[in-house]
């Protein structure tokens, strides 16, 4: 096991060590959790994110210039919805041929 010096402002030391109070684990244990948190694609909550903690980590992934929202879930369960009224592609296919 390795040891290492932390250096940050006294004020934050003392709300990382209030954090770590308020969690019940010694400050040592509370940076140990937030190392591993921030370093382990496996404790991501979803498959996108270990993917993308995976590419980060290996120096692949290419950051765009900005971030896209995704759109609203109703907005696509309407659009779905909405999708299915039209004309069937094998009628558009076959209209003229026959």
């Amino acid at each position: 096991m390795s040891q290492v010096t932390w250096r940050a402002p006294d004020e934050l030391v003392e709300r990382v060590r209030q954090a770590a109070v308020r969690k019940g684990y010694s400050l040592n244990e509370y940076l140990t959790q937030l190392a591993r948190a921030a370093t382990d694609p496996g404790l991501a909550s979803s498959d996108m994110e270990r993917l993308r903690e995976r590419l980060a980590q290996a120096g692949l992934l290419a950051e765009s210039e900005s971030r896209r929202q995704r759109p609203d879930r109703n907005a696509v369960a309407r659009a779905r919805r909405r999708s299915g009224r039209g004309t069937p592609l094998a009628d558009l296919a076959t209209d003229g041929r026959g």
